[in-house]
């Protein structure tokens, strides 16, 4: 097959067509001034791209930042909340009833007739200085429990205060409660001398004992009357002949075993006396007895 001359024209704007001998155009575009359609498409997909990966990052910095913000809101409101329930139940602190029960039966101690500094008058226990000095021992004693919570509480409170961990309102209401603690410790003080010249060096220290023994003393009574209820609840239940007769047993089993166990501790202690016996006459030098024998 042969191929088909082609004729080139010149266009008056100096672009060149090709013309096969049947006078046919040539089917070849103008490619010279075109523009690159495929680089234009990528170009936008590109810039495209890049807008919507730029709103993904805002909204991620959004949404970052809102979160920080609302943490460190609920943050700061459950401090709050913690140092209003702490201002509300750690240091609001009154005193006792006792207080003002012993200035009470100051009062009339003084309408009868006792001073401050007065010596011991012969009437023992009916005198008014024994019934004051028994008044204001009730107020030391009742005094205790915020005396030994404001000593558990300065240590935290200051170590807070210094490192800026705690409210104004909190370290201002622990100042109130320790002020009024520390004066009506001075107050005692100051009661007792005149009750009695020189009390005031162990007045504290007395009640700290008694109030140790009051409460060990309601712990008892506390658990006796626990015990009491648990006895009375299981007397509703009677007891039948198969629990009856397996307590009988383990009683019986419990004294055999006590009764080994002393038996083991009494040969125990018979051994270890005849061994402190041997190591004494061997260890003692000879003749101590016999000068003790001489002398007698």
């Amino acid at each position: 097959m042969s191929a088909t001359p082609e004729e080139a024209t010149v266009n008056p704007d100096g672009s060149t067509t090709f013309e096969n001998a049947g006078g046919e155009e040539g089917g070849m575009p103008q490619t010279e001034d075109m523009p690159e359609e495929g680089e234009a498409v990528m170009e936008e997909e590109a810039s495209t791209d890049a807008v919507v990966y730029l709103i993904f990052l805002a909204v991620l910095i959004f949404g970052v930042v809102a979160f920080m913000r609302w943490r460190k809101r609920k943050q700061e409101s459950e401090a709050d909340s913690f140092f209003s329930e702490l201002d509300g139940e750690k240091f609001n602190l009154t005193l006792p009833a006792a207080v003002d029960e012993y200035y009470e039966i100051k009062a009339k101690c003084e309408e009868a007739g006792w001073e401050p500094g007065q010596e011991k008058s012969g009437n023992g226990a009916a005198g008014p200085q024994r019934v004051l000095a028994q008044a204001l021992m009730k107020r030391c004693i009742a005094d205790i429990p915020i005396v030994t919570h404001i000593q558990k509480e300065s240590a935290g409170m200051n170590k807070l205060y210094s490192q800026s961990m705690c409210s104004v309102k909190q370290w201002r209401s622990y100042q109130a409660a320790e002020a009024m603690v520390s004066a009506e410790v001075d107050e005692v003080r100051s009661e007792a001398d005149d009750i009695e010249p020189g009390w005031s060096g162990v007045i504290w220290r007395q009640a700290m004992q008694y109030h140790g023994m009051l409460k060990q003393k309601h712990e008892m009574e506390e658990k006796a009357k626990a015990t009491a209820a648990i006895a009375q609840e299981k007397k509703v239940v009677p007891e039948t002949e198969e629990e009856k007769a397996q307590r009988i047993v383990a009683e019986k089993r419990a004294k055999e075993l006590a009764a080994e166990k002393s038996a083991q501790d009494l040969i125990k202690q018979e051994e270890r006396e005849k061994e402190s016996k041997q190591s004494f006459n061997g260890g003692m030098k000879k003749g101590f007895l016999e000068k003790g024998a001489k002398k007698k």
